[in-house]
C-alpha cells in the first residue's frame, strides 16, 4: 500500500489525508491527530523511511523551516510536497500572476525562502491563497458578528475551498515536481465574499469602513496590503484538476447547506 506521511496535519492537511486515505493510500503524519510528535525523531524517521510520499504543511519559523532543518537529512529521493502561499508573489497591484511570476517581493520573507528551499529538494510546491471551507469562512464570521468590509475599491483577492486543495494535492501525488497555484477561478473583494454570506444567511452587511477604523492586526492589516489575482491555469494542465467550487459562491452555498440541508 502507497504510503503518505504528512508533516502537520492541521486545518488543509487532515482534508488532503481523507482524500488520499479514499483512494487507499496508507496515511501518517504529526500534529494533534496524527501518530507522532514532531519531536519523536525515532518514530517520524522510521515512519519517513517507509514512506515513498511526503508532504508538508508546517510554515516556516522565524529563523528555518522546521521540517527541513529537523528532518530534511531524512527525506530521501521520494515524492515531495509542501503546502506554500501566493503571498510569496507579493503585491501585483491586482494584476494575475502564475507560477512563472518573480517570488521575494511580498512581506513573507521566511515564507518564500522555505518555498525555494522546498523547491531545490525538487518538491511540489503548492500555492495557496485565502483557504476556506467548513467552520472556517465568511459564513462563520457574519454569524459570529466578525464581518467587515473595508473600503477599498479595486482590492480582489484570490481563495480555494479546503477540499479544492486536497483534490489537487491528490492529484499530483504522481505529477512531475514544480510549482502548481491551486486557486478558484474568480479573484473578488472580500465584500463581495462578506455580502455573499450574509445574503446567503439572510443577514444585513456590516458597514463600510476605513481600514483604520476596523482595528484589525497588524497581521490582518498586511493581508489587506497586496492586491493580486492568481492563475490556476498550470495546475488544469499538468494535474487535470478542476475546482469542484470554482468561485466563492459554490463554496459558500456548499458549506452552508453541508450544515443546514433545508438551506437554499
Amino acid at each position: 500500500m502507497a504510503h503518505l506521511f504528512i508533516f502537520g496535519l492541521g486545518y488543509s492537511a487532515k482534508r488532503i489525508r481523507a482524500a488520499a486515505e479514499a483512494r487507499g493510500w496508507r496515511v501518517s503524519g504529526t500534529g494533534s491527530e496524527g501518530e507522532f510528535a514532531f519531536e519523536d525523531e525515532a518514530g517520524v524517521r522510521a515512519a519517513l523511511a517507509e514512506a515513498g510520499h511526503v508532504l508538508s504543511s508546517v510554515p516556516p519559523g522565524e529563523t528555518a523551516d522546521p521540517v527541513l532543518a529537523r528532518y530534511g537529512d531524512a527525506l530521501g529521493r521520494g515524492w515531495l510536497g509542501y503546502l506554500s502561499s501566493t503571498g510569496v508573489y507579493g503585491d501585483t497591484g491586482g494584476a494575475w500572476v502564475d507560477e512563472s511570476a518573480p517570488v521575494g517581493r511580498g512581506r513573507r520573507s521566511a515564507r518564500r525562502e522555505a518555498d525555494q528551499a522546498w523547491l531545490g529538494l525538487g518538491a511540489r510546491v503548492f500555492r495557496l491563497p485565502g483557504i476556506y471551507g467548513p467552520g472556517r469562512s465568511a459564513l462563520d464570521r457574519v454569524a459570529g458578528g466578525r464581518a467587515h468590509r473595508i473600503d477599498l475599491p479595486g482590492q480582489v483577492f484570490s481563495r480555494v475551498h479546503v477540499d479544492d486543495i486536497a483534490a489537487g494535492v491528490v492529484a499530483a501525488l504522481e505529477a512531475p515536481a514544480g510549482v502548481y497555484n491551486l486557486a478558484d477561478d474568480l479573484p473578488a473583494s472580500q465584500n463581495a465574499v462578506i455580502e455573499e454570506a450574509c445574503r446567503l444567511l439572510g443577514a444585513e452587511p456590516p458597514p463600510l469602513q476605513a481600514l483604520d477604523e476596523a482595528g484589525f492586526s497588524p497581521q490582518a492589516r498586511a493581508f489587506y496590503a497586496e492586491n493580486r489575482r492568481v492563475a490556476n491555469g498550470k495546475a488544469r494542465r499538468m494535474l487535470g484538476w478542476r475546482p469542484a467550487f470554482p468561485t466563492y459562491r459554490e463554496g459558500l452555498r456548499a458549506i452552508l447547506k453541508a450544515t443546514s440541508p433545508g438551506a437554499r
